[in-house]
């Protein structure tokens, strides 16, 4: 991947995984109007073969496939990777975008979509991973160590395995210590160009609590009633 948002539109290969021939050809012609190369995958099986072949920067997958679905496929992406994957659905409830989440999808959209909603959606997670892999400081605090040059953060010196979401969540709340977060800031610090409900965070920080807890980490991150989140380290 490009490091820089002004050639990364040129560089990023996007893997389009749509069973609906019609659909997958808008949303590849956009997309290469906008300089993206594009692979596309029609099933679950191939999807993943694509994904450790040509080893995109990002997939963009629908959830109702043949063979295997967008969730299971999603699954088996983060157990091997942090590909960022934008999960697109024609399910209109709240569960399967929130089991996409938790999973550990970047963003979503729902059908019936516009073509160039998607494409911002795309250009918006890419940037946000340029962003993350910027020069930038190690955050120190109590036991925890983040790396926001390599992302990677460890406590007690045992690495986390954070979904690129989980990392910027951690990343902001460590920022201010002690700071209680309400769900807004923590959207707005770690999907701001998204329009995913609040409750989200919710989800992301369910995970990166339990990932928390099986280090040792069990009190760093607070839920402050009425307010938010914050990490706490005293």
């Amino acid at each position: 991947m490009s490091s820089t948002a002004d050639t990364l539109d040129s560089m990023a290969l996007v893997l389009v995984v749509e069973d609906e021939p019609e659909i997958a050809e808008i949303l590849e012609g956009y997309l290469r109007r906008e300089g993206f190369r594009t692979e596309r995958a029609s099933d679950g099986r191939q999807a993943l073969n694509l994904v450790r072949a040509a080893r995109p920067d990002l997939v963009l997958l629908d959830i109702m496939l043949p063979e295997m679905d967008g969730l299971e496929v999603l699954r088996r992406i983060r157990s091997s990777g942090h590909t960022p994957v934008i999960l697109v659905t024609a399910r209109t409830e709240d569960l399967d975008k929130l089991l996409g989440l938790e999973l550990g999808a970047d963003d979503y959209v729902t059908k019936p979509f516009s073509p160039r909603e998607v494409v911002a959606r795309v250009k918006a997670v890419l940037r946000r991973v340029v962003l993350a892999e910027a020069p930038k400081e190690v955050l120190r605090v109590g036991p925890l160590e983040i790396d926001s040059e390599k992302v990677v953060a460890r406590l007690g010196g045992v690495r986390l395995e954070l979904t690129p979401t989980e990392f910027r969540l951690l990343e902001a709340l460590a920022r201010t210590p002690g700071k209680a977060f309400s769900r807004a800031e923590l959207l707005e610090a770690a999907l701001p160009d998204s329009d995913a409900l609040e409750r989200v965070v919710d989800v992301h920080l369910k995970n990166l609590r339990r990932k928390l807890e099986a280090a040792g980490g069990a009190g760093l991150l607070e839920t402050v009633r009425g307010v938010g989140y914050r990490l706490w380290t005293e």
